[in-house]
């Protein structure tokens, strides 16, 4: 038998793989993926993180991260740029380019969601909004 908790676990997980699934749909659109997306924003929050640094961080290995760096800098999203302190280091940042991309992409992703509430009777939309602050507390370590 279930608890009330591990049931409503249960509900909730699909719902938010679903609403996961549709946002990355918007990225995919754009013609980007949602790895090169995360290593967009990761590189953003960390601006001039090394591509082992990257590779720790995700989880994936140096060669795997490196052909993906390859990639978004042809697409002009990163670039290396050589450290001030230590010319053997090189580090990545973000474009002007890929900050558009960043900002589209995120803009897109309102967009739908704002279009899906928009669809729902103003109680739907209350009772989302009155969800938001102990979902977020679920998203805490």
């Amino acid at each position: 038998m279930k608890t009330e908790t591990e049931a409503l676990a249960d509900r909730l997980r699909p719902v938010l793989q679903r609403l996961q699934r549709h946002l990355r749909r918007q990225n995919q659109a754009m013609g980007t993926s949602p790895l090169h997306m995360g290593l967009l924003n990761s590189i953003a929050q960390q601006e001039g993180l090394g591509i082992g640094e990257l590779a720790a961080q995700e989880k994936l290995r140096g060669p795997t991260i490196t052909a993906h760096i390859n990639q978004m800098e042809a697409e002009g999203w990163v670039e290396r740029r050589p450290s001030a302190d230590d010319k053997r280091r090189v580090g990545l940042f973000i474009t002007r380019t890929g900050r558009a991309m960043m900002a589209a992409a995120q803009q897109r992703r309102v967009d739908w969601l704002a279009t899906r509430l928009a669809d729902l009777p103003p109680e739907g939309r209350r009772a989302v909004a009155a969800a938001l602050e102990p979902l977020e507390a679920l998203c805490h370590d």
